[in-house]
């Protein structure tokens, strides 16, 4: 089959029938078991859950960031801290401003007025290429998978400062083959790692969604980033794979990475992070742990309204036989 073809109408493979659990059992226990976990948990557990409030070693600060279209404040954050080494998911309605200052911060979108920093310099209206190169990578809610090349091409291209890159030292050989020699190695190693090892010879447009947000998160580990920034990385994914990139996701935090990521499900919010912000009509109205955040009044009016019996992230909802179903069907695509 052509580029062109799998490009225009991929093949949707079937993701791995392998038996998945998503009760609240096994989720905790994939929390609970991690040293990085643990220390998280005990750094933050004297911070006040409060809005703006000072964490004890931030990676990235922001400071009255603005985002106005038009006579519509889209953001408008007034102070955010970001821990070191944690899990913080960025949680609000639609339309809530979570991408927008996602984009904002990582150098995709210009604010009207305010400032950030990170690991202490600032970079507000710093350009996209130059944060990736300072250790600050996302993913985005669509992949942008290059679906014409190969998976492991996607992996290759994400690697930083190859002297092949160079129109005059591509012409010389010696000076780059090594380099991309131990680029593969490592792309291969970060592919097995996620389960894409068997799919390095397919074109990225071939895979289905949930394969596309590993192969985004393996091309943003090509980086070495320092933090890593992930838009619903959840949104469109089989069942079947949701704990896996569940746990993929506390594996970067157990490689001493910080993870930022908006996500709309709450079972993943609940159950794999380590703090919680809390976004509604442009504004962080909460944030803290995770368990005291589902409470939180402010977040229960601004996802529910007036329907306060719902219980944010109810593990019941998880149900064991729903999730066999949608395997079962996913299987007959």
């Amino acid at each position: 089959m052509s580029a062109e073809n799998t490009t225009e109408n991929p093949a949707e493979p079937v993701e791995p029938a392998e038996p998945v659990e998503l009760d609240d059992e096994t989720l905790a226990a994939t929390v609970v078991d991690s040293e990085s976990a643990r220390q998280v948990t005990e750094t933050l557990a004297g911070v006040e859950p409060k809005v703006g409030v000072a964490k004890p070693d931030p990676i990235l600060r922001a400071t009255g960031v603005q985002r106005r279209f038009g006579g519509m404040t889209a953001v408008d954050v007034d102070h955010l801290e970001v821990q070191r080494g944690a899990i913080t998911a960025l949680i609000g309605p639609n339309g809530a401003g979570k991408t927008t200052f996602f984009n904002l911060l990582t150098g995709f979108d210009r604010p009207n007025q305010g400032t950030w920093e990170f690991e202490g310099k600032q970079i507000a209206r710093t350009s996209a290429a130059k944060l990736a190169r300072s250790g600050m990578v996302r993913t985005f809610q669509l992949t942008k998978a290059l679906s014409r090349l190969t998976v492991l091409q996607n992996m290759l291209l994400a690697a930083p400062d190859n002297p092949g890159e160079n129109l005059f030292g591509a012409l010389f050989r010696p000076l780059w083959s090594g380099v991309e020699k131990r680029n593969t190695e490592k792309a291969l190693e970060i592919l097995e790692r996620f389960n894409l090892a068997q799919k390095k010879d397919d074109f990225a447009g071939s895979l289905s969604g949930g394969q596309r947000k590993l192969l985004e998160m393996a091309r943003a580990l090509m980086t070495d980033p320092a933090m890593i920034m992930l838009d619903e990385p959840m949104a469109g994914v089989n069942p079947a794979l949701v704990q896996s990139l569940l746990g993929h996701i506390q594996a970067l935090r157990d490689d001493g990475m910080t993870v930022l990521f908006v996500e709309h499900d709450m079972h993943a919010v609940r159950h794999i992070s380590d703090w919680v912000v809390v976004m509604a009509e442009g504004r962080i109205v909460a944030e803290g742990p995770p368990t005291s955040v589902m409470q939180d009044q402010a977040v229960v009016d601004a996802y529910l309204g007036a329907h306060h019996d719902t219980d944010l992230g109810d593990d019941s909802l998880l149900d064991p036989a729903v999730l066999a179903r949608l395997e079962a069907e996913e299987e007959k695509r």
